[in-house]
C-alpha cells in the first residue's frame, strides 16, 4: 500500500528559512565553539501535528530540557522540562498530548572493574495539560527501561520493556495510556531471545543459539501462533549476515531478510518462511554492500513499509526507492535545502500533511526543518554557531596499499591552498563502516588549517565479506597490514603534492587510539607525532575479559585479530615520536588502568610523551561533556601547535 502524496506537497511548496547562525569576525572558531554540545536533537511532531517537541541544551554543560512548541506558531514560548536529577536521552510521542521518555542518573563515580555502569537508565511519563500547559508534570514509570513500540494501530496502547530483578532478559508489556496500568505480553529467555513485534505487538521473530550444534537460530510465527518456527540456521562460525528486516509490504506471506546468500555483498531479498526459500533478489551492488533500509515516513499509514535501500558511492548515500510518493518529496526536499546530504523525513502527522526534516553533512552539523502548511521553515540547528561557509569540504579518494589492495577513504580539506599539514585520523571498531558527514573533529582541525583523511582500512565494513575478513584471515594485522592502509594513504595525499611529508600525524579514538600507539612505534616512521585517545595499549588484556563469553565468528574475528596483532605495550621501547596520551577515568571500554600501566612504561623508557585525564569521562566522543571536550580541544591544539611539529617536546605533564 502506497500513501497518496497531496499535492499542495509536491507543488505548493515554498522555502521561508530564517538562519540564526553566529558568523564570526574570524574564520576560526574558537575551541569554546567547538566544545559545546548538540545544541538541538531529537525533533519530532506529535501525531496530530500541532505539537513540537526537542530536547535542548541552554547552557554550555547542562543536561537536555524537553521543550514543547506550538507547531502552528513556533513564537510561543514553548513547555520546559528536565527530570532531575536523572538526565532526559530520548522521548516519544504517544499521543497527542503525552510523551514517554527514558532518562539515565548516576549512580556511581567511578568504576573499578570492566564494565561496571556508571548510569541506570529509567522510564517516565509526560501529560500535557489541556487547559494550561504551564501546569504539565511527569512521573517516573516504575520497572520500565523503555519504549518497544508506539503501536500507531493500536489506539491508547504502546508496547514497553524493562527486567525484573534478578533476570539479564527483558518482559514486555502492553502499557494503556489512559488506565496507566500494563499487561504482562511475553518474556525472553535463554532460548529464544532479541524479539521482532508486528504492529499489533505481537512478538514474531526472535533468535536464540542451539547449544548442541553451536548454531544461531532464527525464530517465526504467525500472527495466531504461540509456537516459534526455526527458519534459519547459521553456523555460529560463519561470518555471512542473515538478517530479518520486517515484513514484505508486497506479500504479507514473506520477510524481507538482508543477506549475502553465499556473495561477497549483501543484498535484500524476499523470503517465505513457511517454505524457507529465497523468492526474490530484490536488490544488490557489486562494488558495497547495502548501507540500510528506509522506512515509510508516516508510521501510522505504514508502519513496517520499506521504501528504499541506500549505500554510499564513497562520499555521498544513495538511496534507491520503492515507493514513487516517498521518492517525489525526498527529490524536490533535496533542491529546497542547502547542503542536502544526509536527508531524512524523522517524524511526520498521522495525516501525513506535517512533518520535521534533518539534514546533517559536512557544511551542516544537523538542522531541523518544519514542513506545514506548505511551508518549510527551520526549526534550528545543533550546531547554530558554525557558518557552512566556513565549514570544510569532504571528498572522497581511492589509493593502493602496498599489497596492491584498493583503499577508499575521504578526506576533509581546509579553505585553504595546499600542501597541508595531514591529521591521518582511523576510525575506531575495527569493525565497522564509516561514512562521510558532519565529524567534529575533522572539522575542527580543517578549520585550523589540517587536511584530515579518514582511511577506510582492510577490516572496515560495508565493502564486502573478502575486505572485512582480509584483517585477521592471515592472523591478526592490527598495526601490520591494517597500518599499512594508513600510512599509504598518507604517503598518497604527499605523492599528490597535497601533503607536506615533513609534517604528518595520527590522532585516533579506541581501536583508533590503538592505531595511533602502533604507528609510535613503526619504522620507517613517517608521523611527527601521534594523539592516542581511549586506546588499548595491550590488546591481550582487552581481549581477555571477553574471551570466554565470545563464541563463533566473532570469537574467531577477535581472537585472531587481537592475539595475532602488534601490542603496543610490547613496543614501548621502540617508539620514536612524541606522544600525546588521552584517557577518561571512567571509561567501561578501555578501562583507565591499561593506560596507566602504559603511560608507566613510556616513563621507565624515557620517552616524550603528555598525557591528559579527563576526570568523569566515559569512552564513547558523544559521551563528553563541555569540560571534557574545551579540555581535550586545548591539549590537542596546543599539542600540535607546540609539540608535534616543532622537536621541542617535553617529558610528561601529569
Amino acid at each position: 500500500m502506497h500513501i497518496r502524496i497531496p499535492n499542495r506537497l509536491l507543488v505548493i511548496l515554498t522555502l521561508t528559512l530564517s538562519w540564526s547562525s553566529i558568523g564570526l569576525a574570524s574564520d576560526v572558531y574558537s575551541l569554546e565553539e567547538w566544545a559545546k554540545r548538540a545544541n538541538m536533537s531529537s525533533v519530532s511532531l506529535s501525531p496530530d501535528g500541532n505539537r513540537l517537541a526537542l530536547l535542548k541544551i541552554a547552557t554550555k554543560d547542562g543536561n537536555p530540557i524537553l521543550e514543547v512548541y506550538d507547531a502552528n506558531n513556533l513564537s510561543k514560548r514553548p513547555f520546559r522540562m528536565n527530570a532531575e536529577p536523572m538526565e532526559i536521552t530520548t522521548f516519544d510521542w504517544v499521543s497527542a498530548d503525552s510523551l514517554i521518555f527514558s532518562a539515565r542518573m548516576k549512580v556511581r563515580d567511578k568504576i573499578d572493574d570492566w564494565n561496571q555502569g556508571v548510569y541506570e537508565y529509567k522510564g517516565g511519563m509526560l501529560t500535557l495539560d489541556k487547559k494550561a500547559i504551564k501546569n504539565s508534570k511527569w512521573k517516573t514509570i516504575r520497572s520500565i527501561a523503555g519504549i518497544q513500540d508506539t503501536l500507531p494501530r493500536k489506539k491508547n496502547k504502546i508496547l514497553m520493556y524493562g527486567y525484573e530483578e534478578g533476570s539479564r532478559y527483558p518482559s514486555y508489556y502492553e502499557f494503556d495510556l489512559k488506565s496507566k496500568s500494563r499487561r504482562l505480553v511475553t518474556r525472553e529467555s535463554p532460548k529464544v531471545n532479541n524479539f521482532g513485534f508486528d504492529d499489533q505487538g505481537r512478538p514474531r521473530l526472535g533468535s536464540g543459539r542451539d547449544s548442541q550444534t553451536n548454531e544461531w537460530l532464527t525464530y517465526y510465527r504467525g500472527p495466531d501462533s504461540s509456537e516459534w518456527k526455526v527458519i534459519n540456521r547459521s553456523s555460529e562460525d560463519s561470518f555471512e549476515e542473515w538478517r530479518v528486516l520486517g515484513f514484505d509490504p508486497a506479500s504479507s506471506e514473506d520477510l524481507l531478510v538482508l543477506a549475502h546468500n553465499g556473495n561477497d555483498k549483501t543484498g535484500l531479498w524476499s523470503f517465505n518462511p513457511e517454505t524457507l526459500k529465497y523468492k526474490e533478489l530484490l536488490y544488490r551492488r557489486s562494488d558495497v554492500d547495502l548501507n540500510g533500509v528506509q522506512r515509510h515516513s508516516n508510521p501510522y499509514t505504514n508502519p513496517d513499509e520499506i521504501v528504499s535501500v541506500s549505500y554510499y558511492d564513497g562520499r555521498n548515500i544513495k538511496r534507491e526507492f520503492f515507493d514513487g510518493g516517498e521518492q517525489a518529496i525526498y527529490e524536490q526536499l533535496i533542491g529546497l535545502i542547502p547542503h542536502a546530504d544526509r536527508l531524512r523525513i524523522s517524524s511526520r502527522s498521522e495525516d501525513g500533511n506535517s512533518m520535521i526534516i534533518s539534514n546533517r553533512g559536512p557544511r551542516d552539523p544537523g538542522t531541523y526543518y518544519l514542513l506545514k502548511n506548505g511551508s518549510l521553515s527551520v526549526v534550528g540547528s545543533s550546531k547554530p554557531q558554525f557558518s557552512s561557509e566556513k565549514l570544510a569540504d569532504v571528498e572522497a579518494i581511492t589509493y593502493k596499499s602496498r599489497d596492491g589492495k584498493t583503499i577508499r577513504g575521504f578526506i576533509t580539506v581546509p579553505n585553504s591552498k595546499p600542501p597541508y599539514s595531514l591529521v591521518v585520523m582511523p576510525h575506531g571498531g575495527p569493525f565497522v563502516g564509516e561514512n562521510p558527514s558532519f565529524d567534529e573533529w575533522a572539522q575542527l582541525l580543517a578549520n585550523r588549517g589540517f587536511m584530515v583523511l579518514q582511511p577506510q582500512y582492510r577490516g572496515s565494513k560495508n565493502y564486502g565479506l573478502d575486505f572485512y575478513m582480509s584483517a585477521f584471515i592471515d592472523g591478526g594485522q592490527g598495526g601490520y597490514k591494517m597500518q599499512d592502509d594508513k600510512d599509504d594513504g598518507a604517503l598518497y595525499l604527499a605523492e599528490q603534492g597535497l601533503v607536506d611529508p615533513n609534517r604528518m600525524m595520527m590522532f585516533g579514538w579506541s581501536y583508533g587510539g590503538y592505531s595511533a600507539l602502533a604507528a609510535a612505534s613503526r619504522t620507517p616512521q613517517i608521523y611527527q607525532c601521534v594523539v592516542a585517545g581511549a586506546s588499548v595499549p595491550d590488546p591481550n588484556e582487552q581481549v581477555n575479559y571477553y574471551r570466554f563469553s565470545m563464541r563463533g565468528a566473532q570469537k574467531d574475528e577477535q581472537l585472531r585479530m587481537w592475539d595475532d596483532s602488534l601490542s603496543p605495550i610490547k613496543e614501548v621501547a621502540n617508539v620514536n615520536v612524541p606522544m600525546l596520551i588521552v584517557h577518561g577515568d571512567v571509561d567501561q571500554r578501555t578501562p583507565p588502568r591499561a593506560a596507566r600501566t602504559y603511560i608507566k612504561a613510556l616513563e621507565d623508557n624515557n620517552k616524550q610523551f603528555k598525557s591528559l585525564w579527563l576526570e568523569g569521562a566515559d569512552h564513547f566522543s558523544n559521551t563528553l561533556f563541555y569540560r571534557h571536550k574545551l579540555k581535550f580541544y586545548t591539549a590537542l591544539t596546543d599539542y600540535l601547535d607546540n609539540d608535534c611539529f616543532t622537536g621541542s617536546q617535553t617529558v610528561a605533564s601529569k
